[in-house]
């Protein structure tokens, strides 16, 4: 019996293989990186408290009247309070839908002007 040489190898195959491989990391590296697979944390005996930044709230009710942590202030008084915050605390504004734009940019212009990075406005969900 007589062997045929060997003269070229089909890579072919080879490349579907590692694209489909390469496929399959890529979407597991997706899943992990987003969180979409459940993941039990460990546990540890101590936590850094300082990492946790407690979120301030700024209240805009329907008469225009601002509200810094439930007590009512002006925009000057606005500043006044922020002041002593860490730029990186989280603010809300949570503001009645009547009251005017304006009201609310000038809070939100106020509260940006005085180095907050990390600013929501507050809403619900709509009801069907």
């Amino acid at each position: 019996m007589e062997e045929k040489s060997f003269d070229y190898m089909n890579v072919i195959p080879l490349v579907d293989i590692m694209l489909v491989l390469l496929t399959i990391v890529l979407m597991v590296s997706t899943f992990v990186a987003s969180g979409s697979i459940p993941v039990r944390l460990p546990v540890a005996s101590q936590q850094n408290k300082e990492a946790r930044l407690k979120t301030a709230t700024v209240t805009i009710d329907q008469n225009n009247v601002i509200y810094f942590e439930s007590t009512m202030t002006t925009l000057s008084g606005l500043t006044e309070k922020v002041r002593d915050l860490a730029r990186e605390t989280p603010l809300i504004i949570k503001a009645d839908q009547n009251i005017t734009v304006q009201s609310c940019v000038n809070v939100l212009d106020l509260l940006t002007n005085a180095g907050f990075k990390k600013i929501g406005l507050q809403t619900e969900p709509a009801r069907q």
